[in-house]
């Protein structure tokens, strides 16, 4: 095989792409991520054994944060960018090396390259196939892909001055316990649970930095249309970007725009003061290959969810800038203040034309906790009434798979006497239907981003307690998950370590569980997939 990945939802048969990535990534570039994961084990080993206090690791903390979410799927297609991250890190695990004395170390501590083609050679025999065990694979893996997710989430709160440093510590000693061979699946079967508690840590710290920054979200409605002026699209997940964008384009005649997962930025109070953030353009990421051609001015990734554009001409109008990165694309870096310049993007769009308008109206977001929380002696009489019989947590990822139709299809064929509960950009399979409410409570309830689930999490246990319940699995309350890359995976595995059992999980299982692994998550857990929209229907209503 000339690589092999299988960490997101669209892998090649559901089992592994082996020569490019579905997602647009090249042999080289896969090798090299395999490689920067692997470099991070042995600064990890090094951080562990050596027991190094992590309030004093500083910078380093933060690269391995950044180096982990580069590797996210769709995040950053630049070789040259991973090879300068790797060299970066090897330059950072070389230093601790001479800080401690800790005798025999794991070959992630200690290999050498100095080349691309080192590189590559070295990352030819450390990739996911190293693992011979199936098993021990399947949930090395599962493990690796939650740290990604959580590293995505950390670096968030990070940017806004946040930290857990407990969080990052876990890491390093997770990362480290990876190179363990004597760790048995059972080891690992906790490991991946203890992933899950510290993913509700990291999602609660997103949290508290996005709120103690920003504001809580309110329930707000977001335009979809567009106005005449010229305009930047910013996509991705990071606020910090967002802020600094609103910042410098203010009485510049030039107009922002979110895509995709950069949404939920309205439902934020702080963001209510620029009268030039105008609205939401488009729907979920992967359609954007069709919605740039028709946005004209630039756009902003500043995180994942990029899709290989189709022309140069798009190619020159993206810019990247954190963890992302496209080959052509011009990538901003922030200077020592931690502040980006986005005088280029905002000089290109003042050059070209106001976006077309691809739709028009308005939808309804900013359900996070403390607003449904706010209502919730409403909720509970409807629930008591009959009136609302069962809530389906609907949150997760958003992909080109024909199958996920499945989600639009089965949030119209829903009972008029449901909600949903969602989050992250699954919601544009139905946050546009017109589903109607109940008593004045919209039957689709976006909390926000993906990190949002956490919300759905939180109003779920609120829930728990109001009705006196002493299991969160007695609530009316069901989970039929859309996932896509490793920010579910962490999402998954937080709701597992809550204790929520049965969610199904579509629209295919992931490649990455071997038949014993799923089947340990089927007996314990209830996981399952998804069937027929009418089947599953009476299944959950049951």
């Amino acid at each position: 095989m000339s690589m092999f990945c299988y960490q997101c939802q669209e892998t090649a048969g559901g089992k592994g792409c082996t020569v490019r990535g579905v997602c647009g990534k090249n042999e080289e570039l896969a090798r090299l991520q395999d490689l920067l994961i692997y470099t991070l084990k042995g600064i990890s080993e090094l951080v562990v054994k050596g027991k190094l206090d992590v309030k004093k690791l500083g910078d380093t903390n933060y690269e391995v944060l950044s180096s982990l979410f580069m590797t996210i799927t769709n995040a950053n297609f630049d070789e040259d960018a991973i090879e300068k991250q790797i060299m970066k890190m090897l330059a950072i695990r070389d230093e601790l090396k001479k800080t401690i004395d800790v005798g025999t170390l794991h070959d992630a501590a200690t290999f050498t390259a100095n080349s691309r083609a080192s590189m590559l050679e070295k990352a030819a025999s450390v990739g996911v196939l190293a693992t011979t065990d199936e098993d021990v694979r399947s949930l090395r893996e599962m493990i690796t892909y939650g740290l990604k997710g959580m590293a995505a989430y950390t670096e968030h709160a990070q940017n806004i001055g946040k930290e857990n440093l407990e969080i990052n510590a876990y890491i390093y000693e997770t990362l480290a316990a990876l190179l363990d061979d004597s760790l048995t699946a059972d080891d690992l079967v906790a490991l991946t649970l203890k992933t899950g508690e510290y993913g509700v840590k990291a999602m609660a710290l997103l949290d508290e930095a996005n709120t103690s920054r920003y504001g809580k979200p309110e329930i707000t409605e977001v335009n979809i249309g567009v106005r005449k002026n010229p305009a930047i699209l910013i996509s991705g997940h990071d606020l910090v970007d967002l802020e600094q964008l609103l910042e410098q384009t203010e009485d510049t005649g030039v107009d922002v725009y979110t895509h995709s997962e950069m949404l939920p930025a309205h439902y934020y109070p702080a963001f209510k003061k620029y009268s030039h953030f105008v609205g939401n353009y488009g729907n979920a990421w992967w359609k954007q290959l069709d919605e740039f051609a028709s946005f004209h001015g630039p756009i902003l990734f500043t995180t994942n969810c990029i899709v290989p554009p189709r022309s140069e001409e798009i190619r020159n109008r993206i810019f990247t800038t954190g963890s992302t990165g496209f080959p052509g694309c011009k990538h901003i870096m922030p200077d020592e203040k931690g502040k980006k310049d986005f005088s280029g993007i905002i000089a290109l769009a003042k050059t070209l034309p106001a976006p077309d308008e691809i739709e028009t109206g308005s939808i309804v977001g900013g359900f996070a906790y403390n607003q449904v929380l706010a209502v919730a002696d409403k909720v509970v009489d409807a629930v008591k009434s009959g009136a609302i019989k069962k809530f389906f947590v609907m949150a997760g990822c958003d992909g080109r798979m024909k199958s996920r139709a499945y989600y639009t299809e089965f949030a119209q064929k829903l009972p008029q006497d449901t909600v949903i509960l969602t989050a992250g950009c699954a919601k544009y399979r139905y946050n546009k239907l017109n589903l109607g409410d109940i008593g004045g409570i919209p039957r689709v309830l976006d909390a926000g981003q993906c990190n949002d689930s956490y919300s759905l999490a939180l109003i779920a246990l609120k829930l728990k307690e109001v009705f006196g319940l002493d299991d969160i699995n007695k609530l009316p309350l069901a989970f039929n998950i859309a996932w896509y890359e490793q920010k579910a995976v962490i999402v998954l595995l937080a709701l597992l370590y809550l204790g929520i059992k049965n969610i199904h999980l579509g629209p295919t299982l992931p490649g990455f569980l071997s038949p014993n692994v799923a089947k340990v998550l089927v007996e314990k857990f209830g996981i399952a997939g998804i069937g027929t929209v009418d089947e599953d229907i009476e299944l959950f209503m049951a």
